[in-house]
C-alpha cells in the first residue's frame, strides 16, 4: 500500500511538473511572436503612416522622406535613395535633419535651397535640390526633395546663351554706327566714303549671316526634323555644299574633291542636313590656306547594330588644338577668333551641325592635328532603301589616323590626295 502511495506520488508530481513546464513553453511562445520582426522594423514599412499618405508619396515626382519622433526613417522613396539623402535606415544629410528637428519642435513649415556632392563621382561638381520640410500628424515630419541641377544647368546655357547673342550683336551695330557716322563726316570725300561703305557692306552682312544663323539655330532645336522627313540622296547632298563653297574656294585656289560610295540616301529634312553639311564644308575652306584640297568622302558603316553613312569633311587647315578640340561644337567658340572675323564667321556653324546630327539620330565627331588639318565626320542613319552600288577608284579619305588628315582605306573614293591637281 506505501508502495502504490509513493507510486502515486511521484506520478502527481511529475505531472505537475510537465504542467508547468507546458505553461511556461506556452508563454514563452506567444512572448517570441509578439517580438518585432526585421521586416517589421525596416524603414521601408508604412506602419504609423497616415492613410493614404504611402499612396500619395509614390506618385510625387519628388524625393520624399518620412522620419518619426527619434529621426528613424519610416518611408523613403527610390529616388531619395538615389540622391543618397538615406543611408542605413537614416538620413545622411544634416542640413535636412536640423530642418526636420526644428519643423517636429515648432510645427513651422521651412524651405531651403542646398548643394549635395553627387555620389560616386570623383568630380567636384554637385547637386542642385531644393529641400521642403513639413510636420506630417502629430509624430512624423515630410520631407520632399525637389532636384534642381538639370534647370540650373538649363538656365546657366540659355544666360550665357542671351549674353553671347548681345556681345554679337553689339559689334557689327557698333561697327556699322561708327562707320555711318564716318560717312557723314567724309561726306565731300569721294574715296572715303567709298572705302567706308565697303567696310559698312561687309558688317551689314556679317550681321545678316549672324541673325540668319540664330533663326536657323532655333529653329533645329526646337522642331522635329522628321516630322517632313523623305529620303535624301547624299550626293545631292555634296553637291550642294561644293556648289555653296565653289566661288569662295576659287579665290583661294583650293581644290575641291568628292568620292566615295554613290547612290547612298539618309532619311531626315533636307534643308537642315543641308544646312549641316554646307557648314562643315564652308568651315573647311575657310580655315584652309590657300592652294590646298577640301575634300568630301562618303560611306556605308555600322554602328550600333544599324547601318550609318558617313560623310567625312578633310581639309589641309590650321588644325585644332586638343584643348579646343571638346568645344568646337559649343555656341560662339571659336579656335582663332582673328580669323573669324576676317572670314565672317559666327561660332554658330558647328553647334548647328551638331543639333542637325543629333536630332536625326546620329552624330558629328572630329579628328584634328595642328599644322596638318582636320576631319569632321557627319554620321547619319541610312534610309534602308537605296542600293549599294559603288564606282571604281582610289582610297577614300577617312578620319582618325595619326598618319595624318588624308589617312586612306581601301574603300571606293575620290583620288588620293597626291592624285588631286
Amino acid at each position: 500500500m506505501d508502495v502504490n502511495a509513493a507510486v502515486a506520488a511521484v506520478a502527481g508530481t511529475a505531472g505537475l511538473c510537465t504542467g508547468v513546464i507546458a505553461m511556461l513553453a506556452f508563454r514563452w511562445s506567444e512572448r517570441e511572436l509578439k517580438k518585432p520582426t526585421r521586416a517589421s522594423v525596416r524603414p521601408e514599412s508604412n506602419a504609423g503612416l497616415p492613410g493614404g499618405v504611402d499612396t500619395v508619396l509614390s506618385v510625387l515626382s519628388s524625393s520624399a522622406v518620412v522620419l518619426d519622433e527619434s529621426d528613424g526613417v519610416v518611408k523613403a522613396s527610390s529616388a531619395a535613395y538615389a540622391l543618397g539623402l538615406v543611408r542605413g535606415g537614416r538620413l545622411a544629410v544634416d542640413a535636412m535633419l536640423q530642418m526636420a528637428r526644428d519643423t517636429r519642435r515648432d510645427g513651422e513649415i521651412r524651405q531651403v535651397e542646398l548643394e549635395l556632392p553627387r555620389r560616386g563621382t570623383g568630380r567636384g561638381d554637385a547637386l542642385a535640390v531644393s529641400a521642403r520640410v513639413a510636420p506630417l500628424g502629430s509624430r512624423l515630419v515630410l520631407l520632399l526633395v525637389e532636384d534642381l541641377t538639370e534647370s540650373r544647368r538649363i538656365e546657366a546655357v540659355r544666360r550665357d546663351f542671351v549674353a553671347n547673342v548681345s556681345h554679337e550683336l553689339k559689334t557689327p551695330t557698333g561697327a556699322l554706327s561708327l562707320l555711318s557716322e564716318a560717312v557723314l563726316e567724309a561726306s565731300d570725300d569721294r574715296e572715303a566714303v567709298e572705302r567706308f561703305a565697303g567696310r559698312m557692306q561687309i558688317e551689314a552682312t556679317r550681321l545678316t549671316n549672324l541673325v540668319q544663323e540664330l533663326i536657323d539655330l532655333s529653329r533645329v532645336q526646337n522642331d522635329d526634323p522628321l516630322e517632313d522627313a523623305e529620303a535624301v540622296r547624299v550626293d545631292e547632298l555634296v553637291a550642294e555644299a561644293i556648289d555653296r563653297c565653289r566661288q569662295p574656294a576659287g579665290s583661294k585656289e583650293i581644290t575641291m574633291a568628292s568620292g566615295g560610295t554613290h547612290d547612298l540616301s539618309v532619311w531626315g529634312n533636307r534643308g537642315q542636313l543641308a544646312a549641316a553639311l554646307g557648314n562643315l564644308v564652308e568651315n573647311a575652306v575657310n580655315y584652309s590656306p590657300a592652294r590646298t584640297r577640301v575634300g568630301i568622302a562618303v560611306r556605308r558603316v555600322t554602328g550600333q547594330g544599324r547601318p550609318l553613312i558617313e560623310l567625312a569633311v578633310t581639309d589641309q587647315g590650321i588644325g585644332i588644338s586638343e584643348k579646343d578640340r571638346d568645344r568646337v561644337f559649343e555656341r560662339f567658340y571659336r579656335v582663332d577668333p582673328a580669323r573669324s572675323r576676317a572670314t565672317g564667321g559666327t561660332g554658330l556653324g558647328l553647334a548647328i551641325v551638331k543639333h542637325v546630327a543629333a536630332s536625326h539620330g546620329g552624330e558629328v565627331t572630329v579628328w584634328s592635328s595642328e599644322g596638318q588639318g582636320s576631319t569632321f565626320t557627319l554620321r547619319l542613319p541610312e534610309t534602308g532603301t537605296v542600293r549599294d552600288r559603288t564606282s571604281a577608284g582610289g582610297p577614300l579619305l577617312v578620319n582618325g589616323d595619326d598618319d595624318g588628315p588624308f589617312a586612306t582605306a581601301t574603300f571606293e573614293p575620290f583620288p588620293a590626295p597626291e592624285a588631286l591637281p
